[in-house]
């Protein structure tokens, strides 16, 4: 009697197994609509909320939204949040939070049911993610070839005008690559304004994020999370007009190479961007840069400038899809168009400066401000006559009180002050090599490891990354500017053989 009761309680009660089926029928329809309508019916069956939480992504579905924050908090400390109901689920945690009247043993079957859709949610998806993978390789294939039209018509996306770029560089990008296709779920129809394309070519992750003008930084966060856990760098430019996503693709090769374990993603503005070029009179640093570059068309100052970012031409070939021969024949054929040695580190420096100077301003009149600026350096005397016809502007020297200003002084002080004299000619001698340490320390007579000590001890004090091609080249013009005699080699502090002392 006892018995037949229960079985009929379960039968139609509140909570029997009717209602269990019920329940599994209802997250089984709404598995075959979408992901986010699963975790929807889950979160009514529970009379709560439910959240998917990426470790990546954060929250991946989330009803009702204002519980994403919640969830991925849940999914994060499990132990802090023992209300929870937490499963694995498709590499990420499926996490519901039910309300108080809901029996412990139902939440237990809608958790894990929903975790088993899921799980066939995301075999489906794996199964048609190579094809998927592949078509979005061949579309930024596309993009750089400079078959924007076709790419935009494939996508049905003729609003998205401009491109953000992305190259991440490390040990296992099999496995990064396949963690961020999960978590920014891309899609070839645009979302919310956006598309997003991934793909694996040259040995780099490279993602471009196609949208209307203006990004939300979404993209970014979830490279930068990536980044942090897969041990990546990456190199970050735009955004930039559609057409020209093979700038932006260099010039996120040249970032990376700046990129380091302490800041792992570097956008491609913020290499170069000294702290010295605010420092310098706008007026005769532009047009002393206008002058220099005159010779140059736009294509071949992105060559120089991400060649001078990155450090040597094997590097810069890499960024700009080109072969290493070509890029030391294009720059051969720069330096002579230029009439200067581009192998002195010094006209690396002043070419790196001028790379970086603004535009003049319209209606510039170089005699006139010439004139005024020579009117103040001389107060109290009359204005002198028109200057006579200026000499062409060269990289082995800048114009006369570019460098020579309080500011500039203080910063450079600044920078390399402090410097021990054993360490100042060392740095200097290494820069005069391009960072190699090899003939550096053939010159100073020192061991390379010894020179390798005393670079680390350059690096700490200076509180700069010598690795970076631009810091180098901001780091010698320093040395320049605050030099009272020549850094030589032979005036390295010795105490016999290939010692050195103190002073």
């Amino acid at each position: 009697m006892s018995s037949t009761g229960t079985t009929d309680h379960e039968a139609t009660g509140p909570w029997g197994a009717r209602h269990e089926r019920d329940a599994a029928d209802r997250l089984l329809r709404a598995a075959t609509r979408s992901g986010a309508h699963l975790i929807a019916e889950a979160a009514s069956l529970v009379q709560g909320w439910a959240v998917l939480a990426d470790p990546i992504a954060g929250a991946v579905y989330s009803t009702p939204a204002a519980a994403a924050a919640d969830g991925v908090h849940a999914a994060a400390a499990p132990r802090e949040h023992p209300h929870c109901t937490q499963r694995p689920a498709a590499g990420a945690v499926l996490v519901l939070a039910a309300a108080p009247t809901v029996p412990p043993g139902h939440v237990c079957h809608v958790a894990t049911t929903t975790a088993a859709l899921l799980e066939v949610r995301g075999q489906r998806a794996a199964e048609l993610r190579g094809e998927q993978m592949r078509l979005h390789t061949t579309l930024i294939r596309l993009l750089l070839a400079g078959h924007t039209a076709a790419v935009t018509e494939t996508l049905g996306a003729n609003r998205l005008t401009h491109v953000t770029v992305y190259r991440l560089s490390g040990v296992d990008l099999p496995t990064a690559h396949e963690v961020l296709w999960r978590a920014v779920r891309p899609s070839l129809a645009p979302y919310a304004g956006a598309c997003t394309l991934m793909g694996r070519r040259d040995g780099e992750l490279v993602v471009a994020e196609l949208h209307r003008g203006g990004d939300d930084g979404r993209i970014l966060r979830l490279v930068s999370r990536l980044s942090e856990r897969q041990h990546l760098l990456a190199g970050m430019a735009g955004p930039l007009p559609l057409a020209e996503m093979p700038t932006a693709h260099s010039d996120a090769a040249a970032a990376r190479h700046s990129a380091t374990p302490d800041r792992r993603v570097v956008p491609a503005d913020a290499v170069g961007a000294s702290r010295l070029t605010p420092l310098l009179p706008i007026a005769p640093y532009a047009r002393w840069a206008e002058s220099v570059l005159r010779p140059l068309s736009p294509v071949h100052q992105h060559l120089l400038l991400v060649w001078l970012r990155t450090g040597s031409k094997p590097r810069a070939a890499a960024a700009l899809g080109l072969s290493a021969g070509t890029v030391r024949a294009r720059i051969r054929d720069l330096a002579r168009l230029l009439g200067a040695d581009l192998e002195d580190a010094t006209v690396r420096a002043h070419l790196l400066l001028a790379l970086r100077a603004p535009a003049p301003a319209p209606g510039d009149d170089s005699d006139s401000d010439s004139d005024s600026s020579n009117t103040r350096s001389r107060s109290g005397s009359s204005p002198p006559g028109p200057p006579g016809p200026p000499g062409p502007a060269r990289l082995e020297s800048l114009p006369d009180g570019l460098l020579d200003t309080e500011a500039v002084r203080s910063w450079a002080v600044g920078l390399v002050g402090g410097l021990e004299p054993h360490l100042r000619i060392a740095l200097a001698c290494w820069l005069r090599h391009h960072a190699r340490t090899a003939p550096a320390a053939a010159e100073l007579h020192v061991h390379r490891s010894t020179l390798a000590g005393w670079l680390t001890q350059c690096a700490e004090h200076l509180a700069r990354n010598l690795v970076d091609a631009t810091v180098r080249a901001e780091i010698h013009l320093a040395l320049t500017a605050t030099r009272t005699g020549p850094d030589d080699p032979a005036a390295l502090p010795r105490r016999g053989g290939r010692t050195y002392r103190r002073l």
